[in-house]
């Protein structure tokens, strides 16, 4: 069941869901507005020309921060990483779903890929898998409205939160992107 408004509030009053900084214009009927960072990671084609998931993939990207008034520029086919300015986090009972803005999508832009999951008991900076789907160049800009993320409840609390001792919860609490980690599956 996915949270309304008014429950959406309830958890944020009882730290169910968290969001750092939060400002009730946020609240949307079903969800909670995201804003972008300022810090990407970008595939770095001169120094590479394959990917191996096999192997560390912080040599593949490099990375590139924006100031307050400068836009990120996303070319017609390009991929980066990307991160939502607010700290969100689940209690070990709710889920986030990480969902795109319906303005940008139809400007071209998917904001995730495959990882729009927030785990319980996680609370981190959500990646944001960029792509821009159209055939010109996105700005991108510093605290713009990027997605949104709706809370659903699990039906009961998990016993192992994001996190716990032997999950190989690899981007737990991270508050920067990071490069796939794919390797440590090998």
């Amino acid at each position: 069941m996915i949270l309304s408004d008014r429950d959406i509030i309830k958890e944020i009053k009882a730290r169910g869901v968290t969001l750092k900084p939060f400002k009730r214009e946020y609240v949307q009927p079903a969800s909670i507005d995201l804003h972008l960072d300022r810090h990407f990671l970008v595939f770095d084609t001169t120094k590479n020309f394959v990917i191996d998931p096999k192997l560390p993939a912080q040599n593949l990207m490099k990375a590139v921060d924006i100031k307050d008034n400068e836009a990120f520029i996303l070319h017609p086919q390009e991929f980066a990483l990307g991160l939502v300015y607010e700290e969100t986090g689940v209690s070990d009972k709710i889920v986030g779903r990480l969902e795109g803005k319906s303005s940008l999508g139809r400007l071209g832009l998917v904001i995730h890929t495959t990882a729009g999951y927030l785990d319980p008991g996680n609370s981190l900076k959500m990646t944001l898998e960029l792509f821009n789907a159209g055939r010109l160049p996105i700005k991108l800009y510093y605290k713009m409205p990027i997605g949104q993320m709706a809370f659903e409840y699990l039906s009961s609390p998990c016993d192992r939160p994001y996190g716990s001792k032997g999950l190989n919860s690899k981007y737990f609490g991270d508050k920067k992107p990071k490069a796939s980690k794919m390797h440590l599956n090998f």
